[in-house]
């Protein structure tokens, strides 16, 4: 599955959507929103998935923001509030699938880009990415969720300062800020490290990532306590009495040979 600015391909165990326009920084245009939201929809029910992983071609941009050259024409109010609804439902997609998403930051992520990579589970940064929120640069605001995603990651004073600062940011300070999980070495391969990263996630089983993945999603949206704990009990009874969570643990209480 690919538009060829989008590669899709599910990679064993893994769904890996690559944003494939490095000779222009890798844009969000509206058909590369459109094509990020279908892969996320077009594989909730993939079964044999762990996990899916985000990035871009190139090593230099991750996503530079919005393709402003396509969105040049967009200047009336409801034309406006439909561009920017229908890249939030693009973006809901990822924050909605049912199993982890990590973003893989293989360059700078600007703009809309800093918003697509709030809107996985977690952020991975190649040595030399940066992110930032610098819609305000051009005069605009955050239009995707991102702002949200952002108030919630870090804390609305420091999304605040981050925002109206138009600050970039590295990923030592991302992570620092709560805003990446982690950063590779300056001699780090990129691909190699986030292997090493997602690699527990690929022994753990995908009833139970989907789990997991539950519990964080409900708390996420701002579910009640009643809620949060309805969807987490479901999905510890059906990972409970599944042979799978048996033979874990006759293996575990298996006399020592």
């Amino acid at each position: 599955m690919s538009d060829g600015d989008v590669l899709v391909r599910v990679d064993d165990d893994v769904l890996r959507v690559t944003i494939n326009r490095p000779e222009k920084r890798n844009p969000l245009s509206r058909s590369v929103l459109a094509a990020v939201g279908e892969a996320f929809r077009a594989h909730r029910d993939h079964d044999g998935l762990r996990l899916a992983v985000v990035t871009a071609a190139g090593t230099k941009s991750f996503a530079a923001g919005g393709d402003l050259r396509e969105v040049e024409a967009i200047r009336e109010v409801e034309a406006s509030r439909q561009f920017s609804n229908e890249s939030y439902a693009a973006l809901d997609a990822v924050r909605h699938f049912p199993l982890p998403v990590v973003a893989a930051l293989n360059g700078d992520a600007l703009g809309g880009g800093a918003e697509l990579a709030v809107a996985c589970d977690m952020r991975l940064m190649a040595a030399h990415a940066r992110i930032g929120f610098i819609q305000g640069r051009i005069n605009i605001s955050t239009s995707w969720g991102g702002g949200l995603d952002l108030a919630r990651l870090v804390g609305h004073a420091r999304a605040l300062s981050l925002t109206t600062r138009s600050a970039v940011i590295s990923g030592t300070e991302a992570v620092a800020l709560g805003l990446a999980e982690s950063v590779a070495g300056a001699d780090d391969d990129f691909e190699t490290f986030v292997a090493a990263f997602i690699a527990p996630m690929r022994r753990q089983a995908p009833r139970v990532l989907r789990g997991f993945k539950a519990v964080a999603l409900a708390e996420r949206l701002g579910l009640s306590h009643e809620e949060r704990r309805a969807i987490e009990l479901e999905h510890f009874v059906t990972s409970w009495v599944h042979e799978d969570h048996w033979d874990a643990a006759a293996k575990v209480l298996a006399p020592a040979q």
